[in-house]
């Protein structure tokens, strides 16, 4: 076999292992699963009515319509936290230094990981949009390209989020510190344009949430699903998820390249 079969063989088999280990242990994914969804439901049925009156008197429709990019965002930040602890479990575990000593073709163990949890991010992302067209969420003004392009942002930037989560998590000592190192995944949507227009916000805390990786992700999704225009949100996205792609990849690469001590 050439030394590429050999490669997608291997990283085909820890695909399979990662999968394996999310079916039978689920409730890491289903706690991770479940923080998206209330915020839904509680920024919708909670905090719908005063949210969307503060936007320009906007009804609860319009405000689901603003409020479910950001929260697709935040399942794929949500997820990966997950990868960062799949991660340091198997390094502090002592099965990374097993697989150490096989001939098998060495990155395909990240890539197994990195595989795996964009799949379960993508598979995330489709069940909390099924939650958001059950009590309102519509996108009749995007075309059918305006969708695949938005489910290929999402795809970028699940890579993008799991290389950084993959590095987090072999830089942990444990599965807790990894949890704990990865929590900015989950506090950036928090404090981007998920909930509410950068303008509505404090001066002062403006650059704080536009100058993030999650704001122009957010308002190109936004503009994808509901058909208006994304202008330069568009490209920097791309330019945010190649540059974290990159720095996770080299940076994951490195550590676990590091012998260990």
């Amino acid at each position: 076999m050439s030394a590429l079969s050999l490669a997608a063989r291997d990283s085909s088999t820890m695909l399979r292992r990662n999968l394996l280990h999310a079916r039978r242990y689920p409730s890491l994914t289903l706690n991770l699963l479940l923080t998206p969804v209330v915020m839904l439901l509680l920024f919708v049925y909670v905090f719908g009515d005063v949210m969307s009156a503060g936007m320009g008197g906007a009804d609860r429709a319009a405000y689901i319509a603003y409020l479910v990019p950001g929260i697709l965002m935040m399942t794929v930040g949500g997820t990966v936290v997950g990868t960062a602890v799949s991660v340091s479990n198997d390094m502090s575990e002592g099965i990374i230094a097993r697989f150490r000593t096989m001939a098998i073709h060495r990155p395909s163990i990240l890539v197994g990981h990195v595989v795996g949890s964009v799949l379960q991010c993508l598979m995330s992302v489709l069940l909390v949009g099924a939650v958001a067209v059950a009590i309102g969420f519509r996108s009749t003004d995007a075309t059918a390209l305006e969708w695949l392009a938005a489910f290929g942002l999402t795809a970028l930037i699940a890579l993008a989020l799991t290389w950084i989560a993959v590095g987090m998590g072999l830089v942990s000592p444990n599965a807790e510190a990894a949890s704990n190192n990865a929590l900015p995944l989950v506090v950036l949507p928090l404090i981007s344009s998920a909930f509410v227009p950068i303008d509505a916000m404090p001066g002062w805390f403006q650059p704080i949430a536009e100058y993030q990786p999650f704001t122009p992700a957010i308002e190109t999704l936004r503009g994808l699903l509901l058909g208006t225009e994304i202008g330069h949100n568009g490209w920097l996205a791309v330019a945010w998820c190649l540059g974290l792609t990159v720095l996770g990849y080299f940076w994951s690469k490195a550590t676990f390249d590091r012998d260990p001590s």
